[in-house]
């Protein structure tokens, strides 16, 4: 059974390795080890910006995402957001995304001020949506849009 624990400085190889192979496996992009190591590192160093959770077996990290907040001046909560998701191909199908989600969830609960836990996902990645669906999140009544600022 997985267990689930927030990340520390320590797992960061894990979580860059993650996000890369998720990345080249989910959208077929190569992103740069350097930047990401960077941008995982940034976590660490400011929890304003998220946490990560890693799941274990037998104390071997086999699965992470990242948590990040999101204020809804609306509800006055947080939305809090899933992001990069990723488990080692071997102990997919086994209960590890689950039982990161329910840690979220659990945690959220907790937290007592966050209105709705949300996540994106490629619109291709039909795996992930029926994953998502079986662990009773619904799609949301909103499209994604985006601007990639250039320097």
């Amino acid at each position: 059974m997985p267990q689930v624990r927030l990340a520390s400085r320590d797992d960061l190889f894990y979580i860059v390795h993650f996000n890369i192979s998720m990345a080249l496996e989910t959208e077929d992009i190569a992103l740069n080890n350097e930047e990401i190591t960077q941008g995982v590192q940034a976590v660490f160093d400011d929890s304003h910006l998220g946490r990560y959770c890693v799941a274990t077996i037998n104390n071997q990290i086999v699965g992470s995402l990242l948590l990040t907040t999101e204020w809804s001046d609306w509800h006055n909560k947080y939305y809090w957001w899933i992001q990069s998701v990723y488990v080692n191909p071997q102990y997919r199908r086994s209960g590890v995304y689950k039982t990161l989600y329910e840690f979220v969830c659990n945690s959220a609960k907790e937290h007592g001020d966050v209105y709705a836990i949300r996540l994106y996902v490629d619109i291709n990645n039909k795996i992930a949506q029926q994953v998502y669906n079986n662990l009773g999140m619904h799609k949301s009544n909103y499209d994604m849009f985006e601007e990639v600022i250039k320097f």
